[in-house]
């Protein structure tokens, strides 16, 4: 053990077994988010100040919601890891891609796959996609906390060598080198930090605006996972995209970063189309519900 590092903390990634059932927690992770997602998506429907005409979902929705999502996310976790990260050892070995429990997700796989869920679903029940992708942007840094967190548990996704940072840690499966725990980087600002901006974001502007905070939760997401990338080991299969990882914070340019780069001009595009007015839609629940009392009623059935 390196004298400025730390031990890495001895937990078991399974968190019951029950005979050969064994369940992770990496998989209660997922399910920790959709719950909290769910719960803080009810409110967010229920508080009528944040919502002023413009047509909202109500709660029951948000119950059907859940599992579109839910299929959105695992579907295209797994497609964008296969595509972005491993596309030749799937191509070699297809049967692979089904190996779930072996892991291998991506973040930006089910991110596109989160969206095509809530576009899907609004056309399904007459809603505005850009109010719906609005409610997912305000709760799914719960979601991302918790994988992160799960992500230090199993050991995985570790962080550059660090020999000269006191909270470095030496994980069992990054060599005997101690390195950043970058996980608990991104659960701090992917997940709690985005968190809290958020949260400001909704009680400030609430949803009268669609697409306003979906673009300041895209935005914001790229930002800091390009920050966290500094400190974070490339995938081994793909390395740094350019440079050798030396410079400045380590430097090089990784997948993750080249993926935010996309994630940043939707972002800002949105936050000026919401701002500017240009994505609200011509038909309010104003004109659907003649009263405003109606209107409550029906986001409180």
């Amino acid at each position: 053990m390196p004298i400025l590092a730390l031990p890495f903390p001895a937990i078991d990634p399974v968190a019951i077994a029950i005979g050969p059932i064994t369940i992770k927690w990496y998989a209660l992770a997922y399910i920790a988010g959709l719950i909290g997602g769910w719960y803080y998506a009810r409110r967010l429907v229920m508080a009528d100040r944040l919502w002023g005409v413009v047509k909202r979902p109500v709660p029951t929705d948000i119950d059907d919601l859940v599992v579109w999502v839910a299929l959105g996310v695992v579907l295209g976790g797994r497609i964008g890891y296969v595509l972005f990260y491993n596309l030749p050892m799937y191509i070699a070995d297809p049967i692979e891609i089904l190996a779930i429990r072996n892991g291998g997700m991506s973040f930006h796989g089910g991110f596109l796959g989160a969206i095509l869920a809530f576009l899907l679903f609004a056309r399904s029940r007459g809603l505005n996609g850009y109010t719906l992708l609005d409610i997912g942007a305000v709760v799914v840094p719960i979601g991302l906390f918790f994988g992160r967190i799960a992500n230090f548990v199993n050991g995985e996704l570790w962080g550059r060598v660090a020999p000269d940072f006191p909270y470095a840690i030496v994980f069992p499966t990054g060599g005997p080198v101690p390195r950043h725990p970058s996980q608990l980087y991104e659960a701090a600002t992917e997940g709690l930090l985005l968190f809290i901006v958020m949260a400001i974001a909704a009680r400030r502007f609430g949803f009268r605006k669609p697409g306003l905070l979906g673009g300041i939760f895209v935005l914001g997401y790229a930002i800091a996972r390009t920050t966290c990338e500094f400190f974070r080991e490339p995938d081994a299969q793909l390395g740094f995209l350019f440079g050798d990882g030396l410079g400045p914070m380590g430097g090089g340019v990784t997948m993750g970063m080249l993926l935010c780069v996309p994630m940043a001009l939707v972002g800002l595009t949105y936050i000026v189309l919401a701002a500017t007015g240009r994505t609200r839609p011509k038909r309010t629940a104003a004109a659907a519900d003649p009263t405003q009392e109606a209107q409550a009623a029906r986001a409180k059935a």
